[in-house]
């Protein structure tokens, strides 16, 4: 089957939330097929926006998972200047707003946090900020953005130039067939209008910031209460796979790396198996997650 990204197949009922600095985040939700059993919020990658996620979303509501997604903040339909941010914090303290969003609409159910790429930066990020914040009952973390494929000398620039021309445009780099082997998935998001191929100086350091942080704490997953499952694409050439490895054999981990696939595996040809393999361990990992 090829990927759905054109034709995501179900359509969210779009809202609103407002975050505690006034800034507006676009917000989805996809109903969950019959009586849902869990809930689950979409944190989408870099230059992209969560109305990419119908395949991942039709995956889960089709097994009983209600599923939430929201931009995040200069991203897609929220507000905020492009791919910029001040502190890379802000974007746990939107995810901790949209996390009690959730948590109040599907009261009761367990929540799984799903981070793709720079999402799941975010969301790992997010369980190792130590910080008091509203966890999740699981993590799944899709390629997730934790290492850099940057010379040293870039990140150096990036730290200096932040300081100088913090809002200075950056092409991301993205190959062609770097998201998936089907050629319309990247034919669909170059033509996109809520998708963006360039990234700020700023936001550019502040992750390079956040990976040093992260790949530091990452020890800690291992004491943390929620089973985490990591899926990677052999292939990936956005985010190597090696930069999900560090997360191979912790604790809570259970790491699923796919043969062959590149970055985005959930619009890979093969994406119903991947994600069969995610309900899968989702459905097998709530009972003994909450």
């Amino acid at each position: 089957m090829t990927a759905t990204a054109i034709q995501p197949g179900i359509v969210p009922s779009e809202g609103t939330a407002r975050v505690a600095d006034g800034t507006t985040l676009r917000t989805l939700r996809w109903a969950a097929v019959g009586e849902p059993w869990a809930a689950a919020l979409v944190v989408h990658g870099l230059g992209e926006h969560a109305g990419r996620y119908g395949t991942v979303a039709q995956a889960l509501t089709a097994a009983g998972i209600e599923v939430h997604a929201y931009d995040q903040r200069g991203f897609g339909g929220s507000a905020g200047e492009r791919a910029y941010v001040d502190r890379f914090s802000l974007f746990h303290d939107d995810l901790a707003e949209r996390v009690l969003g959730v948590r109040a609409a599907a009261p009761g159910l367990p929540l799984v946090m799903y981070g793709h790429s720079l999402g799941g930066l975010t969301t790992a990020g997010y369980v190792l900020s130590g910080r008091d914040l509203p966890m999740p009952d699981l993590l799944v973390l899709s390629a997730p953005a934790l290492d850099a494929e940057q010379p040293a000398w870039r990140k150096s620039l990036a730290r200096v130039l932040t300081g100088v021309t913090p809002r200075m445009r950056l092409a991301n780099g993205f190959s062609q067939d770097g998201l998936s082997r089907d050629p319309a998935v990247y034919a669909a998001a170059f033509a996109d209008p809520l998708c963006i191929d360039k990234s700020t100086v700023r936001l550019g350091a502040e992750a390079f910031a956040e990976q040093d942080r992260v790949q530091a704490a990452i020890a800690g997953i291992s004491a943390m209460p929620m089973p985490t499952y990591v899926l990677h694409g052999s292939a990936d050439p956005i985010v190597a796979p090696a930069a999900s490895a560090i997360l191979e054999g912790k604790g809570n981990v259970t790491r699923r790396v796919h043969e062959g696939l590149r970055h985005e595996c959930h619009h890979e040809p093969e994406q119903e198996q991947v994600l069969r393999e995610v309900v899968a361990w989702i459905r097998a990992t709530v009972p003994a997650a909450v």
